[in-house]
């Protein structure tokens, strides 16, 4: 796992690329680079596979090709294995020498052969030529920018920001050949949409738990093969504890992290399903009121994300991988993508089947972008690199292939994940499904306690208030808002105090608080002008409906008679002659004239 820089061209700067290495120091422990005419390359590598000799850049015995690779390889002892029957010599025990040693095999087909999280870059040094490849989902990325005469690589956009040219990102599953003084276009090496494509559906519920619990528990087994402590993130919710009974019978050396709220359920949970496997537990203890404005733009700086409920949970991840580095941790599990994959999220029980599989893709393509993107830049941030189980490519194609009725049964979601694993069910969480599974504050679940977390940082988040609308009327929230002036917000008249409540201005209704007297359920409520109407409240205020003032004193009216119900009726009495020449309503003469200085 590593950061890579590369200028590649005849304008490379050596001023310009150390500072690209400078802004990636965060991603590793060590700084190496081969800088020669035309080509500057440089990794800072977090050693974690072969940690004495997997030195990069990576050059091939015969010096034609270069290396700079982030990542880990998971079936690099298997291809290994292939490529020395294949009459290939090995010198590390790496997974760097495997990837240059593949890709000089088989060419662009041998990142078809690669399982794992990765993206890396190899350089024809001769002519300049240069292959880029990411991995299927996007867990690694890989950034570019052109300049007239150089071509820029880099792990991170911050590493790439000041060279006055547009960045671009390599697509999650695609790889291609960059030419000198060309446009980068690179293609797909993996379609996410036609994955699982011509295979049978999986709908008996027997087969498909046995298969989503053979898969897991190989990618968990993939992921756990290092001699180091492995972490687990442990959030309390289903996903974060299979990954750490897995760590537990698979890599015994191994600690738990949680982060929350110290009376919250999960934290309990979490504790008690740490202590039943005897797994040393450390538990961050984060309370709403200890969120402050630096820790906003902290998480903004190093997540790179500018999305309201990205930031959020950015925010609560930094902590997390922060304490894991000062336990001397580097490689940690954690429970991302198995919402998206098994129907984790109420919005999938709201599509239907024929809307689901839509949605599905539509989340899994962008996770790059959202929870993977926050999960690499916190980690890596603190020299500590995240492994996503749940995203290896095997299981997401089993996933592809399960109808959403496997997913969701029983209003329970990811309900075939606990059938897989009910042999297990002692150690898990009761009543798992009605739980958050994840520590996180998830925008699309959020509500008053979200806003309470940022309250400190009301400078740079803001939410609208809630509005009151027609059913499915979809609430945005809407970040990166400046604070308003005290007692005001846009579009709102400053709330005035009158009796016990508040009244919002025109334009944004509060929620509605019927009197005891009020219309019976079902009815329309009378217009809100009339006698007998609901007042309407501002969403922050609880004192009640607002009280109207006393009527004036009126007098009778012998000529209308009486009303329908048979009381005398009552008009206004005469206005004060001061409100009556204001409103023009006197005769001239009867105005009074104005004093002249």
């Amino acid at each position: 796992m590593c950061g890579i820089a590369l200028s590649i061209g005849p304008e490379a700067d050596p001023a310009t690329f150390r500072r690209m290495l400078a802004a990636l120091a965060p991603r590793g422990e060590v700084t190496e680079t081969r800088q020669e005419n035309g080509l500057l390359a440089g990794v800072r590598r977090l050693r974690i596979v072969d940690r004495e000799r997997s030195v990069q850049p990576w050059m091939s015995p015969d010096e034609r090709h270069l290396l700079c690779f982030n990542g880990e390889i998971f079936n690099h002892h298997e291809l290994r294995a292939e490529l020395t029957r294949l009459g290939h010599r090995f010198i590390t025990a790496g997974d760097t020498e495997v990837v240059l040693t593949a890709f000089r095999q088989w060419g662009e087909n041998a990142v078809r052969r690669l399982r794992g999280e990765y993206a890396f870059v190899i350089v024809e040094r001769d002519t300049g030529r240069t292959y880029l490849a990411r991995d299927p989902l996007g867990v690694k990325p890989l950034y570019w920018s052109r300049l007239p005469g150089c071509l820029h690589l880099a792990s991170e956009v911050k590493a790439l920001v000041g060279h006055g040219a547009p960045i671009g990102e390599v697509a999650p599953g695609h790889h291609g050949w960059v030419e000198p003084g060309r446009p980068v276009r690179v293609g797909p090496h993996v379609d996410l949409l036609t994955l699982g494509d011509g295979l049978p559906v999986i709908d008996d519920p027997d087969e498909a738990a046995l298969l989503v619990r053979v898969a897991l528990t190989d990618a968990m087994r993939a992921r756990l093969d290092t001699d180091l402590t492995v972490g687990v993130v442990l959030s309390g919710g289903l996903d974060s504890s299979l990954a750490l009974l897995h760590a537990r019978e698979l890599h015994p050396d191994c600690v738990a992290v949680t982060i929350g709220v110290p009376e919250s359920p999960d934290v309990a949970y979490a504790r008690r399903l740490a202590a039943d496997l005897g797994v040393p537990h450390e538990v961050i203890e984060l309370r709403p009121r200890d969120i402050r404005l630096a820790d906003v733009r902290e998480a903004i700086r190093v997540s790179e994300l500018t999305e309201y409920g990205d930031i959020i949970n950015a925010v609560v991840s930094v902590p997390i991988f922060r304490r894991l580095r000062e336990l001397g941790v580097r490689v940690v599990l954690t429970g991302d993508g198995s919402d998206e994959l098994f129907g984790g999220y109420p919005m999938y029980h709201r599509v239907g089947p024929e809307r689901s599989r839509r949605l599905f893709l539509h989340k899994i393509r962008n996770l790059c972008r959202t929870e993977l993107q926050r999960v690499d830049r916190a980690s890596m941030a603190h020299g500590v690199e995240a492994r996503v189980p749940f995203l290896d490519l095997s299981v997401v194609e089993l996933a592809m292939r399960l109808p959403l009725d496997v997913k969701l049964r029983d209003g329970q979601e990811k309900w075939i994940v606990r059938r897989a694993f009910r042999g297990r069910a002692a150690l898990l969480r009761p009543a798992a499904a009605e739980e958050p599974d994840v520590v996180l504050v998830r925008a699309a679940r959020a509500g008053p306690p979200l806003q309470a977390a940022v309250r400190p940082a009301a400078p740079l988040l803001r939410l609208r208030p809630a509005r009151t609308g027609p059913p499915g009327l979809r609430q945005r929230a809407h970040p990166l808002r400046q604070r308003p002036r005290p007692g005001h917000r846009r579009g709102h008249r400053p709330a005035r105090l009158h009796g016990a409540g508040t009244r919002p201005g025109p334009g944004r209704r509060g929620p509605l608080e019927r009197r005891p007297d009020g219309p019976p359920a079902g009815q329309p409520a009378p217009h809100p002008r009339r006698r007998g109407a609901p007042a309407r409240v501002s969403p922050v205020s609880v004192a009640g409906p607002r009280r109207r003032p006393p009527r004036r004193p009126g007098r009778r009216s012998a000529q209308s008679g009486p009303d329908a119900t048979g009381r005398p009726r009552r008009t206004a009495g005469p206005a004060p002659a001061r409100r009556r020449r204001r409103r023009g309503r006197l005769p001239p003469a009867a105005r009074r004239p104005r004093r002249r200085a």
